[in-house]
C-alpha cells in the first residue's frame, strides 16, 4: 500500500494558472510561487470582493477525536473533490496551513490523505509560501522591540514582569515554556521571565486570519496588548508606535495561496490557528474569496464540534460575507468505539455494544450543531477494519435522530467514493434551512457566555473559576473588554476540561483556570484544564521517519 507522500508525489499536477482558470482568475492575477502554487494579487482579491455572487457555505466539522486525528481534512478534500468533478459544480476549498510543529511531532500534517489531498503536500507541510516565517519572525521582531523599549529608556513604566506578549517558534519545544531573557550584564537588556508560544498559537496568527486587507492588519496589530505598566495602565502596540513594521513582515503573508488537490479542484490554503487554543478557521481572506468565486465552499473546523465547530459557529461566521448553509460531522467507528473503550487496542475488532455505546459522543455532536438551525449531515469515513455491521448499526442510529447519514471512501476512491454523499450535501446546502443563530449574545457578560457554552455545548453542570481568572475577568471588565467574544481553550479529546473524559458526559464542572485579552484579535481567551501553547515531541517524533535522498526527494512524511 503507497503511502500519501507516494500517492501525492505520483500524481500529476497541473500548472497553477490552469487551476487558476477554473475560478476566472488569470495569469496576470498571481503571484507565481514556482509552477504549482501561488499568491492572489490584492487587485483581483479587491475584484472578486465587489462581485455579487456569493456561493454556498459548507462546513465541516467532527466528532471527537481519537489522538491520530479521524481524516476530517481528508473528507474535506474529497467531498470538494466529489461536488467538483462528479456533479460537475464549481466548486473551492478552503483549508488552514500546517504548523511545521505537529508535522515533526506527532499528528502530522493537514493535506488530507490517500486519493483526497491536496498538493505539493511536501511543500504545504513544510514552507509552502513562506508564511509561517513571516509569522515567526513579526512575533519575534516585536517582541524584541518591546525589549529594546525597555532597554533604552521606558518611557511609559512598562513593569517587566507584566509583559503578555510572547515569543514564538513553529517547532514543539516544550524547553522554550518559560525562559529568562536579559541575564548577564546590563548591556544585555532588562533581566525577566518570557515565554514561548507555537507560531501557530500566537494572536499574530489571528490576526493575520481575521484581516480584511492591510489597513485592517496595521489596526488589529496597533491594539495588541502588550503589556501592563507599574500603575496597572494597559500597553499597547501603538502606544509603542511598532504596527506599521509588524505590518511590513506580514503585508504578503496575509494574501491568500492558491494551490490544487490531486484530482485539481482549487483550493486555497492560507493561515492555521489551532482550535483548541485560538478559533481554529483558516483566514476570512481565503474563505470570502472562494465565496466570491465559486458556488460551493467546503471549509473546515480544527478538532471537534465542540471546539472548531463551536467557535467558527458562534465567532468566525461573524466575520465572513455570509452564513454557513450547511454542517457536515465527520465520524468513525474507530473513534466511536475508543470514546466507549478509552483506549486503542481493540478498534480493529467488530463491536457492536461499544459502537452503540460510544455513539453517544456522536449524538452529542450533531445534536450541537443542529442547535445553531444549520442543517447537518454526518460523512462516515469508512476505514478497511469497519464491518457491514458496524456501518449499517451507525447509519441506523443516526438516521434515528433525523439526521441523514452516508459512507464515504475518499482516501481509497477519491471523488468517486462518496458520489450519493456529495449530492445530498449539495442538496442540505441548496435547502435554504439554514438560519445560524448563536449560542449567546454578543452584549451578554463574560461569565455569562462562559456557561452558555459550557451547558449548551459541554452540557456542563457548572462552571468553577479559580482565584486568577476571577481577578482576570474583573480585570478585563474594568477594561471595559467584557463584551469581546470568548474563545474557550480546551482539550480536544473530551466535551470536558479532563481529557480522560470520553463518550458524553453530563452535569460535570467546568475549570476556567484563566482569561487573557487578545485585543487585536477581538476576543477574549478563556482557559480551562491543562492546556499548552507550546506542545511537546512524543518519545518517537514523526521526525525520526523524515529524510531526503540527494535528489532532494523527501520520504517518511507520512
Amino acid at each position: 500500500m503507497k503511502s500519501d507522500i507516494q500517492i501525492a508525489q505520483e500524481a500529476e499536477i497541473l500548472p497553477i494558472t490552469e487551476i487558476a482558470q477554473k475560478i476566472g482568475l488569470s495569469k496576470e492575477t498571481l503571484e507565481p510561487y514556482g509552477y504549482d502554487k501561488a499568491k492572489i494579487t490584492w487587485p483581483a482579491i479587491k475584484e472578486a470582493r465587489n462581485n455579487n455572487h456569493l456561493g454556498k457555505l459548507i462546513l465541516v466539522t467532527s466528532i471527537s477525536p481519537t489522538p491520530a486525528g479521524e481524516g476530517k481534512s481528508t473528507i474535506t478534500i474529497g467531498l470538494g473533490d466529489a461536488i467538483n468533478n462528479q456533479l460537475h459544480k464549481k466548486t473551492m476549498i478552503a483549508l488552514r496551513e500546517p504548523s511545521m510543529g505537529p508535522v515533526f511531532g506527532l499528528k502530522g500534517g493537514a493535506t488530507g490523505g490517500g486519493q483526497a489531498q491536496i498538493i505539493p503536500m511536501e511543500d504545504i507541510n513544510l514552507h509552502f509560501t513562506g508564511d509561517m516565517h513571516a509569522l515567526t519572525s513579526a512575533i519575534d521582531t516585536l517582541a524584541a522591540l518591546v525589549d529594546n523599549y525597555l532597554y533604552q529608556d521606558n518611557a511609559l513604566k512598562i513593569d517587566p514582569q507584566r509583559i503578555v506578549l510572547k515569543r514564538g517558534l513553529d517547532v514543539n519545544d516544550r524547553a522554550l515554556r518559560k525562559v529568562t531573557v536579559g541575564q548577564g550584564s546590563k548591556f544585555n537588556g532588562v533581566e525577566h521571565e518570557s515565554s514561548f508560544a507555537i507560531t501557530v498559537a500566537n494572536e499574530l496568527m489571528a490576526i493575520l486570519c481575521l484581516a480584511t486587507d492591510i489597513n485592517d492588519l496595521k489596526y488589529r496589530i496597533g491594539n495588541m496588548l502588550v503589556a501592563f505598566t507599574e500603575d496597572d495602565q494597559p500597553v499597547y502596540v501603538k502606544d509603542l508606535g511598532f504596527q506599521g513594521a509588524i505590518a511590513a513582515l506580514l503585508a504578503n503573508a496575509l494574501k491568500p495561496n492558491l494551490v490544487q488537490t490531486i484530482e485539481h479542484t482549487p483550493a486555497l490554503v492560507h493561515g492555521g490557528p489551532f482550535a483548541n487554543i485560538a478559533h481554529g478557521a483558516n483566514s476570512i481572506m481565503a474563505t470570502n474569496l472562494a465565496l466570491h468565486l465559486s458556488d460551493y465552499t467546503l471549509t473546515e473546523a480544527g478538532f471537534g464540534s465542540d471546539l472548531g465547530g463551536q467557535k467558527f459557529m458562534d465567532f468566525v461566521a461573524t466575520k465572513l460575507d455570509k452564513k454557513p448553509d450547511a454542517c457536515v460531522v465527520v465520524a468513525t467507528i474507530r473513534a466511536l468505539k475508543y470514546q466507549a473503550e478509552g483506549n486503542t487496542a481493540r478498534l480493529d475488532q467488530e463491536n457492536l455494544l461499544a459502537l452503540k455505546e460510544g455513539f453517544r459522543n456522536l449524538e452529542r455532536h450533531m445534536n450541537n450543531m443542529r442547535s445553531y438551525n444549520v442543517p447537518v449531515i454526518v460523512l462516515i469515513n469508512k476505514f478497511a477494519t469497519d464491518t457491514d455491521k458496524e456501518l449499517a448499526l451507525l447509519q441506523s442510529l443516526v438516521k434515528e435522530q433525523g439526521i441523514d447519514a452516508q459512507v464515504v471512501t475518499y482516501h481509497a476512491d477519491g471523488s468517486k467514493g462518496g458520489i450519493e454523499a456529495a449530492q445530498a450535501v449539495v442538496d442540505l446546502a441548496d435547502s435554504q434551512q439554514a438560519n445560524l443563530t448563536p449560542s449567546y449574545n454578543k452584549n451578554d457578560k463574560i461569565k455569562t457566555k462562559i456557561a452558555k457554552i459550557a451547558k449548551k455545548i459541554y452540557h456542563a453542570g457548572q462552571v468553577e473559576y479559580s482565584q486568577k481568572a476571577e481577578r482576570q475577568i474583573a480585570e478585563l471588565e474594568r477594561m471595559g473588554k467584557d463584551q469581546l467574544p470568548v474563545i474557550i481553550a480546551k482539550t480536544q479529546y473530551s466535551f470536558t476540561d479532563d481529557k480522560d473524559q470520553l463518550g458524553a458526559p453530563v452535569d460535570f464542572t467546568l475549570h476556567v483556570k484563566g482569561a487573557s485579552l487578545k485585543n487585536g484579535a477581538g476576543f477574549i481567551v478563556i482557559t480551562t484544564g491543562h492546556v499548552l501553547d507550546m506542545p511537546g515531541l512524543p518519545k518517537h517524533p514523526a521526525a525520526l521517519e523524515i529524510d531526503v535522498d540527494n535528489d532532494g526527494k523527501i520520504s517518511g512524511l507520512f
